[in-house]
């Protein structure tokens, strides 16, 4: 590799660090470390949440099908982007509103149980530990995602560029929490914007234009041009199914609870959804025109290896630009993985810290010593997610995928009622977060577990989400009405919370 190449990358990692020092020395209580102390601008939240959400899926795994698949994927990026606007619209406002009013909630944990006054702790504890178990799945993607950078572009073998990557990403989580985590995704999402639009543009510059890269892949195969070829109804329905995931990711949500006013909400919306529209796009044109140029009859020359889809990004880069403007293009995709990595950490220390240390071990904790437990936890919980990423031959998407249904499926529909239904109970939610967490789980092994595979019966080809998704809902409507109404205490706090954010 050039040493220019090297020396933008250093320059970029050092800024990052950078930001991490100085989010220390602003970093004095627990509700700092975790939220950032609800201080951020619409923008900042904005690009903040929508780059811990894409991760390297953006620029590795999504170009990476589009590259073998062709436009039949592109129904994922509908999905997402109909999800995202929904997450904006309806969950934003509400949340950042009731989490205030339930005795100022840090945590998606700490919020359900001071939502439904749960003395008991079973609520926090389920969801802490759900949380636990999905990060440690979805961490360990984005460990992937820059082990397969730092072996592509430095020579590196697979296990030294894991440890590097996490070792950098862990150094600026330990440090600053949510605000260095913010103010790094906020840099790191322009600069993955940027990529995103430079690289399918001179892309499509160098095979000649739009038309002649449309003729190209067309000649190569015609099914690459049709959305439909090949395509079922159960698969449509799984891909336009990533959206649910949405409105039950943690690392997402943290952001519209971080925010430092509603009304900064409606701003964060439209530079949140300009920003995912637009990448997702460029990551979609990225892999397309990718089929067409690394071909036999494409500048590439041949095709890519078979299993190295996911370089896709990385070759585009070495192949392109200059190596200075490769260096700063490599580090938009680690920017696109630490970005997520960061928030994921976080959320899991937070768990570890608020929910589990405080909530049980040590009651009366100082703030430091909550905020030393925290920065411990993101080290100990990017030890395990190193162990998960250990195989070389992990996928971004199916590690994302699996632990981005669970999410969805555990927490999305126990909070989208939690908001906005008044009559929903403790163990109504109880039940929510189990069926939809355990039923992501034995879905996803059905074929391992039980030999039952999609060939036999087609409905098993189901996104893992829509079953969770479906049976949470269920168990959450069924067990509440079951149970006795909630206090009278539990519901004056819900009015309150929707007069204020109608207000």
């Amino acid at each position: 590799m050039e040493l220019a190449t090297i020396i933008t990358f250093i320059i970029y990692l050092v800024g990052m660090l950078a930001i991490g020092l100085v989010a220390y020395r602003l970093t004095s209580n627990l509700s700092d470390y975790v939220l950032g102390g609800r201080r951020l601008g619409g923008s900042v939240a904005a690009l903040s949440a929508g780059a811990s959400d894409m991760s390297s899926w953006l620029l590795l795994g999504l170009p990476g099908a589009m590259y073998v698949s062709g436009m039949g994927e592109i129904w994922i990026a509908v999905g997402l982007a109909i999800g995202a606007y929904l997450n904006w619209q309806f969950i934003a406002a509400r949340l950042r509103t009731y989490t205030k009013i339930a005795n100022d909630s840090i945590t998606l944990p700490e919020f359900l149980e001071n939502r439904f006054h749960d003395r008991s702790k079973a609520l926090r504890i389920i969801s802490a530990l759900l949380i636990l178990i999905f990060f440690a799945f979805y961490t360990s993607s984005g460990l992937v995602g820059g082990a397969l950078l730092f072996e592509a572009s430095f020579g590196m073998t697979y296990t030294q560029a894991l440890w590097i990557g996490a070792l950098v990403i862990i150094s600026y989580t330990f440090l600053g929490g949510f605000l260095a985590v913010s103010w790094t995704d906020f840099f790191q999402g322009i600069l993955m914007f940027l990529a995103l639009i430079i690289v399918p543009i001179v892309a499509i510059s160098n095979m000649g234009g739009w038309r002649e890269t449309v003729n190209t892949v067309g000649v190569m195969d015609p099914s690459y041009l049709d959305a439909f070829q090949g395509a079922t109804f159960i698969g449509v329905v799984s891909l336009l199914a990533w959206g649910l995931g949405y409105f039950g990711q943690p690392h997402i949500v943290t952001r519209f609870m971080a925010v430092k006013s509603v009304k900064e909400i409606p701003k964060a919306r439209a530079v949140g959804m300009t920003w995912m529209v637009l990448a997702l796009f460029g990551a979609i044109f990225t892999g397309f025109v990718g089929i067409a140029y690394f071909s036999v009859n494409g500048p590439g020359g041949q095709p890519l290896a078979d299993g190295s889809h996911e370089t896709l990004f990385i070759m585009f880069t070495q192949v392109l630009f200059n190596p200075w403007v490769a260096g700063f293009l490599l580090a938009a995709i680690l920017s696109a993985i630490m970005s997520t990595i960061d928030s994921q950490l976080l959320v899991s220390s937070s768990a570890l810290a608020e929910d589990v240390y405080k909530g049980f071990i040590r009651k009366n904790a100082s703030q430091t010593e909550l905020v030393w437990v925290g920065r411990f936890g993101v080290v100990l919980i990017a030890l395990i997610a190193i162990v998960l990423a250990y195989n070389p031959e992990s996928s971004v998407l199916d590690l994302v995928g699996y632990a981005w249904a669970g999410f969805g499926a555990a927490f999305g529909p126990v909070l989208i009622l939690a908001l906005f239904w008044k009559r929903m109970t403790r163990n109504g939610a109880l039940a929510g977060m189990v069926v939809g967490g355990l039923t992501v789980i034995i879905w996803a092994e059905l074929d391992t577990w039980f030999g039952f595979s999609a060939e036999q019966f087609p409905i098993l080809g189901l996104y893992e989400i829509i079953p969770g998704f479906i049976l949470a809902w269920m168990a959450i409507v069924v067990i509440s009405i079951l149970g006795q109404e909630p206090s009278k205490d539990i519901q004056e706090e819900f009015e309150k919370s929707k007069q204020e954010v109608l207000s």
